[in-house]
């Protein structure tokens, strides 16, 4: 790394031609100052990044019309950072008066669905703990036909038996779990049975 002596009046009439290289030292100089100084102005780290760069972009635009009048390009960029900061300052109470006379919506309460979402995961593990106790050949005919939606005679061709199996083994499978469960599910019906 090397150090470039030249002062920032030098450094920014070189900028003023367009080499980015120049003003890149400017900055590498000068960010942290103009950061700092623009934190000390709104209090936040992210809205100070946001601001500094807000005052070299402007610096590298205007810097063709721009001529310092010291060696130091430091109280130039503070002036055009207190500027950003008080422009930043108006542009956040505008927003904020324009939403607060925006309608407040209504909020939905969502009491009732989270409510009924805890009921139906209560009510889903109970039938799950319930399934898993049947038969293994009960199991898989309601959950081909309940479950999955296939048609007593598509879960006959999977299981390789007959049709009427499939209907026999769907049936007990419900009768038992209609036993053990606690309140009814409405998720033990096929779609066939549905229509």
């Amino acid at each position: 790394m090397t150090i470039d002596n030249r002062t920032d009046r030098e450094l920014w009439d070189t900028a003023r031609g367009g080499d980015g290289g120049a003003f890149g030292l400017l900055f590498d100089r000068h960010a942290r100052a103009v950061y700092n100084h623009c934190f000390r102005l709104v209090g936040s780290w992210g809205a100070a990044e946001d601001l500094t760069q807000a005052v070299f972009l402007l610096a590298w635009r205007k810097r063709a019309r721009v001529r310092l009048t010291n060696d130091s390009a430091l109280p130039w960029l503070l002036g055009v950072a207190t500027n950003v900061v008080h422009s930043h300052h108006r542009s956040v109470t505008r927003w904020l008066r324009t939403t607060q006379r925006l309608p407040i919506e209504d909020i939905p309460d969502h009491a009732e669905d989270v409510a009924r979402r805890i009921d139906d995961e209560r009510r889903m593990t109970e039938l799950l703990a319930a399934v898993r106790e049947l038969p293994r050949n009960q199991r898989e005919a309601l959950s081909l036909c309940v479950w999955s939606g296939v048609s007593y005679a598509d879960a006959a061709a999977v299981l390789g038996i007959a049709e009427v199996s499939v209907r026999a083994r769907v049936s007990k499978a419900r009768a038992r779990l209609r036993d053990q469960l606690t309140a009814p599910v409405v998720a033990l019906t096929t779609p066939e049975e549905a229509l």
